[in-house]
């Protein structure tokens, strides 16, 4: 496929997206941009969140993954729906008692201003991290398989993608992006069903006689037991995993804020262990096309793609659906599902950055009704902004898997929120909050410390994604020490 052909499917997919943005952004007030004015279907979210939790990364990097870790993500994933059942049933409970735009409210109601801002700005640290991986992913993908050609700056692509986001998301936020995830978790799912299809078909199996061949034998490991050191362990997954749900799902504005906006608590409940039991068969089927994929590409000598020198195995599933003539079909496909598992996640990114900091730091809704509304739109803006240069910056520091570097990042800037959560739903401790951000600080300076060098503290122990419930009990300790006689109702009714 050219890359012209190529730049006017993404360009008449976004005409689309613009279209639905049209149809949804008739009120463009701040009840509608941050909560769609809870009157979302359950249904309708948890469909959207598929694609919005699953993001670029999973459709690119998570079958890319299996040359190196076989099917060891599954035990993560497996966490990963432990950890949605708490949020279910502990968190989503907590939100809609108290009523609350930002989760980060929770803290300055519990513990007081520095502990709410604390939380809000390890949010924000976060999320711009995480959505800036995801989208870095997407453009250097658009930069290698299409703009190259046309010899266009990295820079420039990076600009595109966040201006195009802008464009269907400035007016109404949350409300447009429920219906526009919808849409890109279909592209999604269909573009990924497709591709398996067609590369089953060229490797002349079907889906049972693949699982049962030794091409697939090769890759599909998925529970380690041999050593508790290795950071492939099964419980240590499991367990990385779930804290990871918690603190990534269940601490995320992010991804709350689509949750709250469902009518009712057990509607909101209903969409979180709904979406839980459908990870779990959806990252499997990811990790299936990441086996055909590598088995298709030893059968055909095609090489890995290499960019800079180094070997890029997340470029693996876009070098055989682009270049190597299965059809102007699948290419099509590809790009579709490419673009709205990236775009899904992306999106509501920047609405919830946004979000929080009109919220969290600016307390819009203290300021005058007039100017509400032109001071979320200036946010909303100035966030476009920080994206584009935090993707710019990774182009020149990344080194790793994109998904790997994803989750140990989140591991270190979601450990205080674990931790000050923890802290206030399970004890009746009121604390010294000036002092929180600084104890926020240390915790993640003690993970890092404890992560570098736990071969040699810990008997050879390597940590996995674990370490995100070491930060959060470092932050738990360290909010006891500073803790006052003073104390609160667990329940803050």
């Amino acid at each position: 496929m050219t890359p012209l052909a190529l730049a006017l499917i993404i360009g008449l997919y976004f005409l689309l997206l613009i279209g639905i943005s049209y149809f949804t952004s008739k009120d463009d007030s701040n009840t509608t941009f941050f909560l769609a004015n809870k009157k979302s279907p359950w249904y309708v979210v948890t469909f959207g969140m598929i694609g919005a939790s699953l993001s670029g990364v999973t459709f690119i990097s998570v079958p890319g993954w299996v040359q190196s870790t076989q099917f060891s993500y599954m035990q993560i994933v497996f966490g990963y729906f432990l950890g949605y059942l708490v949020i279910a049933y502990v968190l989503i409970p907590l939100y809609y008692r108290l009523n609350i735009t930002s989760i980060y409210e929770y803290l300055n109601q519990r513990f007081g201003k520095t502990s709410h801002k604390t939380g809000a700005f390890f949010f924000l640290i976060s999320r711009i991290l995480i959505a800036s991986f995801r989208l870095f992913l997407v453009t250097s993908i658009l930069q290698y398989f299409i703009l190259d050609a046309w010899h266009v700056p990295f820079e420039f692509t990076v600009i595109l993608s966040v201006l195009l986001i802008w464009a269907y998301t400035f007016r109404s936020g949350i409300k447009t992006i429920i219906w526009t995830d919808t849409l890109q978790t279909f592209f999604m799912l269909f573009a990924v069903i497709f591709v398996i299809i067609i590369l089953l078909n060229k490797l002349d199996f079907t889906f049972s006689e693949f699982l049962q061949s030794s091409n697939y034998k090769n890759y599909s490991k998925m529970i380690f037991t041999d050593s508790f050191n290795d950071k492939k362990y099964w419980l240590k997954s499991i367990l990385g995993g779930m804290f990871i749900a918690i603190a990534m799902t269940g601490l995320d504005q992010d991804n709350m804020q689509k949750n709250l906006t469902c009518k009712t608590i057990k509607e909101s409940q209903k969409n979180v262990v709904s979406l839980g039991f459908i990870l779990i068969f959806v990252n499997f089927i990811f990790l299936f096309l990441g086996a055909l994929l590598f088995t298709y590409a030893a059968k055909f000598n095609i090489d890995i793609p290499i960019v800079d020198g180094k070997t890029k195995f997340d470029l693996l599933f876009p070098e055989i659906a682009l270049n190597q003539d299965l059809g102007f079909g699948l290419a099509t496909i590809f790009i579709l599902g490419l673009i709205a598992a990236a775009y899904s996640s992306a999106d509501s990114a920047l609405t919830s950055l946004t979000t929080s900091f009109s919220i969290d730091f600016l307390n819009i809704e203290k300021k005058v009704k007039s100017k509400q509304k032109s001071t979320r739109k200036k946010v909303h803006v100035v966030f476009s902004l920080i994206l584009i240069v935090v993707i710019i910056a990774f182009q020149y520091i990344l080194e790793n898997n994109i998904i790997s570097s994803l989750l140990q990042v989140s591991s270190y800037t979601y450990g205080p929120l674990l931790g000050l959560f923890a802290f206030g739903i399970f004890t009746k401790y009121q604390i010294k909050d000036q002092w929180v951000w600084l104890i926020a600080i240390i915790s993640v300076l003690l993970t890092y410390i404890l992560n570098k060098y736990s071969m040699f503290l810990l008997n050879g122990y390597v940590f996995g994604f674990e370490i995100l419930i070491a930060n959060g009990l470092f932050t738990f300790i360290g909010l006891y020490l500073i803790k006052s006689d003073k104390s609160k109702d667990l329940n803050m009714k």
